[in-house]
């Protein structure tokens, strides 16, 4: 299947011999003031403002599909409560001493259940874990799972729970997913999102990774340049990393002033390694925003193995189909996927980055629509709103405009084995504490 055949069929869905290692073609590291990016070969570098917003009634046309050249439109939704919970399945006191610890941090409760990857499942169970949360009034809600309760239908699960919560359709708490592979990784979480403060416009330190996966495809480097446009108007530099696959060696590139063209090759089809000054730009960024194609351990062109060791404090969106994959899956295996990658068995990209550091990974766990949902998740991040609420309203943007109800969340074995599975559109996931303000309100020039 094409990429515009799978996002004509998601939308529609929703809505009815050794080589030198990758090497830096065009870098430099110094400070300097950024021009403006208005084009990538025969492809305009829109500004925000003109990228159409799309909700149930106002759909993009096919050429805005076929380059993701359209943003979601989402608003904010009231939460009628204003405690701290967390729900999780963990048994192990070396987990559960890190929930308390936040718990009480944040004035919070702690609710347990047996299985979270169940919970939508079963109604008996559903009804006194939805009573407990009115009865607590719950605002945010940091769901913890074992990492093999990571799965499809607990996240599906999770919006049958607090869409349900009042009369309306629509999630009705701040969402977040504490979610690590260690007892000791979740500790270092917990630390993290309880000494974060939000940061202000001038620690704000974007970089945009992008990946070319052919001449032709260069949807992906757009969104670095409309990202580098948008992060211009308040003044913020925003370093970009083009990542050009082995069939991308003729594509246009972009030039200028930290920019680093980096080519793939044949014994390194994805980049393990960043040049110095593109490392140095990684390691000092607060918010990395990545779009292209993806597969478990690879996220538009970056091999998780390429990570940093040491991603602290670190903000990370990734457009790329399965970046935040589960351990075990309750959908069938996905053998190739846009791009022509094979899907494989390998560590989770979001996963990765959580024990390496990072406060917050958002990201898809099968196929992701990448800019047009990765966008608003930013644009909330940058006016100052929560991990949580920016989760909320993306979430609720969706089920809005697929017209989700209770009961159509969880997908059953028999459905979940067909090809277009409408949920799908829901797997979107934040991992990181709902409570947590990544940044102070930045104020752009209106356009």
């Amino acid at each position: 299947m094409t990429r515009i055949a799978l996002l004509l069929a998601l939308w529609t869905v929703a809505a009815a011999a050794a080589e030198p290692p990758a090497q830096s073609t065009d870098a430099d590291s110094r400070p300097a003031a950024e021009q403006v990016l208005e084009k990538v070969g025969g492809l305009e570098i829109p500004d925000v403002s003109q990228l159409v917003r799309v909700d149930r009634k106002k759909r993009p046309s096919r050429a805005e599909m076929k380059n993701s050249a359209f943003i979601l439109k989402t608003r904010p939704h009231p939460v009628a409560g204003d405690r701290y919970v967390v729900l999780t399945d963990h048994r192990e006191a070396s987990f559960l001493s890190s929930l308390q610890r936040l718990a009480k941090a944040r004035d919070g409760i702690i609710l347990k259940v047996d299985d979270l990857a169940t919970l939508g499942q079963d109604p008996k169970k559903l009804v006194s874990i939805r009573q407990k949360l009115r009865d607590a009034r719950v605002r945010f809600l940091a769901v913890a799972p074992r990492k093999e309760s990571f799965r499809e239908n607990m996240v599906l699960g999770l919006w049958e729970l607090t869409s349900t919560l009042d009369a309306d359709p629509q999630v009705d708490v701040l969402p977040g997913i504490l979610l690590a592979s260690t007892a000791r990784h979740l500790s270092g979480l917990v630390d993290r999102s309880l000494r974060h403060k939000p940061l202000p416009v001038s620690q704000l330190k974007p970089l945009a990774i992008s990946q070319v996966p052919r001449a032709e495809e260069l949807r992906s480097l757009q969104k670095a340049g409309v990202l580098r446009k948008w992060f211009a108007r308040t003044g913020v530099p925003t370093p970009i990393v083009a990542v050009y696959s082995r069939r991308a060696v003729k594509a246009a590139r972009l030039t200028g002033k930290n920019i680093w063209n980096l080519q793939a090759t044949g014994q390194q089809p994805f980049l393990k390694s960043f040049p110095p000054a593109a490392d140095a730009a990684f390691r000092a960024a607060s918010l990395v925003v990545m779009h292209g194609h993806g597969v478990p351990g690879m996220s538009c062109g970056v091999d998780v193995d390429g990570l940093p060791n040491d991603l602290s404090g670190k903000f990370i969106l990734s457009g790329s189909c399965f970046a935040a994959s589960p351990d075990r899956s309750d959908f069938p295996r996905i053998r190739r996927i846009p791009g022509g990658y094979e899907v494989k068995k390998r560590d989770a990209f979001a996963l990765r980055a959580i024990d390496n550091g990072s406060t917050a990974f958002f990201g898809h766990m099968r196929l992701s629509m990448g800019f047009p949902h990765v966008f608003p998740v930013l644009e909330a991040w940058s006016q100052g709103k929560t991990v949580g609420e920016s989760y909320q309203q993306l979430i609720n943007g969706l089920i809005a405009v697929r017209g989700f109800r209770s009961g159509r969340f969880v997908v059953s074995p028999d459905r979940a084995a067909g090809r277009r599975v409408a949920q799908g559109l829901l797997l979107y996931v934040v991992l990181g504490d709902p409570a947590v303000q990544p940044f102070q309100a930045v104020v752009t020039p209106s356009r």
